[in-house]
């Protein structure tokens, strides 16, 4: 059955992905946006559990009752759920006795989808279920990163070497003023935020083919208007101040090497054509407004990803994690930010029962970006997808891509 395969592949992409990690690193939870890893594992296994097997199978009986708080994230239909920020303080359940749940979660959900039929509304949910734990494999390897890479002891999640990017394009694609479609436009699974399709008018533009790179934001770092308050926004200058911020999150200054970056591939010399990565809205907004420019709408993004969807695809990657990924590589690698918030769309309709908490209870005080990244997984990214999160996080595989008017 098609659809069990495609359930049994997802769910053993999620454990290729954590198999280079030793037991330690599952429980680690450095700052409150960075989940231990096997708490993922475990709440992608709960999706399935709380929102089919409970609901549709017989006489199912949970793994472990106690589970329906500790991996709920933050449903409020589903009851009481654990802090996010306090997932790092619990030692049990063990990492075993989590990956014994999830073999519990998906005997069960094997047999289901053999052995019932399945109603048009389950099938919704377990494709929405599959999407969703495709997200938490990027979170996987965004968390998986963040805990590495605040090791002082250095850690390689990969062993592979990455190959020196190709100088960057400067090369620019132009839109004419007019009305474009905006949103999901196809009978393809979409999230309940990427609709409905709707008209919005641009004005003309001219948006960047290549993200900015390494060298070009520290062209930034070294100039006086750094630390030019004028091209900051005002929280974002009081977050500079206040956080300290000098460069790139995993960027380190090493007095006899120079310039380094943490990759998942261990700390590598920093490459001045790779994209920079892991930047910030605030940081992103000051360096456009550095070169003369701005951040694209969400709108100009969508329509320049419909336009030019392989542009420098695979030439300037930030990382390569996988090289079952390559097929996979989007527009640079790294989503990049709009100067959209986050925001529902004319006409907006959440996802019905439960999961209509999945997003728009989330829009407030985000931005949107695009693009998809190096993390993003294979047959889930599309160009209306609408990644979103807060103006000075950075732990998200993110960059620059320029806009100016025309």
């Amino acid at each position: 059955m098609k659809l069990i395969k495609e359930y049994l592949t997802i769910r053993r992409q999620s454990e290729d992905i954590c198999c280079r990690l030793a037991t330690e690193d599952f429980v680690v939870q450095p700052v409150p946006e960075v989940s231990p890893p096997k708490w993922h594992l475990a709440h992608i296994s709960w999706f399935f559990e709380e929102l089919i097997l409970c609901k549709n199978l017989p006489g199912y009986q949970r793994f472990n009752q106690q589970y329906a708080v500790l991996f709920n994230s933050y449903y409020k239909a589903a009851g009481e759920h654990w802090i996010q920020g306090e997932r790092g303080q619990l030692s049990r359940p063990s990492v075993e006795e989590v990956y014994a749940y999830r073999r519990y979660v998906d005997e069960h959900m094997v047999a289901f989808l053999e052995n019932h039929k399945i109603t048009a509304e389950t099938s919704q949910l377990l494709i929405l279920g599959l999407h969703h734990e495709q997200q938490h494999q990027e979170l996987l390897l965004m968390d998986i990163k963040y805990i590495l890479g605040m090791n002082p002891i250095e850690v390689k999640y990969s062993a592979t070497a990455l190959p020196e990017a190709d100088k960057p394009l400067a090369a620019w694609s132009r839109f004419q003023e007019g009305t474009y479609q905006i949103g999901h436009q196809g009978t393809e699974f979409s999230f309940d935020n990427e609709r409905p399709k709707h008209t919005a008018y641009l004005h003309k533009y001219g948006i960047s083919e290549s993200l900015v790179s390494n060298g070009e934001y520290l062209e930034f770092i070294n100039s006086k208007d750094y630390n030019n308050h004028k091209l900051w926004l005002s929280l974002g200058w009081d977050w500079k101040n206040k956080y300290q911020i000098k460069r790139p999150l995993y960027w380190r200054d090493d007095k006899k090497e120079g310039l380094l970056e943490f990759t998942l591939h261990g700390v590598q010399r920093l490459d001045l054509n790779k994209p920079v990565a892991h930047i910030s809205y605030f940081e992103a907004d000051a360096f456009a407004a550095w070169k003369g420019c701005r951040l694209p709408t969400e709108f100009e993004a969508e329509q320049f990803l419909n336009n030019a969807p392989n542009i420098n695809a695979g030439k300037s990657s930030s990382e390569q994690l996988f090289h079952a990924n390559d097929a996979n590589q989007i527009t640079d690698q790294l989503w990049f930010w709009t100067s959209s918030h986050y925001s529902p769309y004319p006409g907006f309709r959440p996802f019905s029962g439960m999961v209509e908490e999945y997003n728009g209870k989330f829009m407030c005080q985000q931005f949107v970006l695009k693009g998809g990244c190096i993390a993003t997984p294979q047959n889930h990214y599309r160009h209306s997808y609408r990644n979103f999160y807060f103006p000075e996080q950075r732990w998200m595989f993110s960059g620059i891509r320029l806009t100016r008017d025309i």
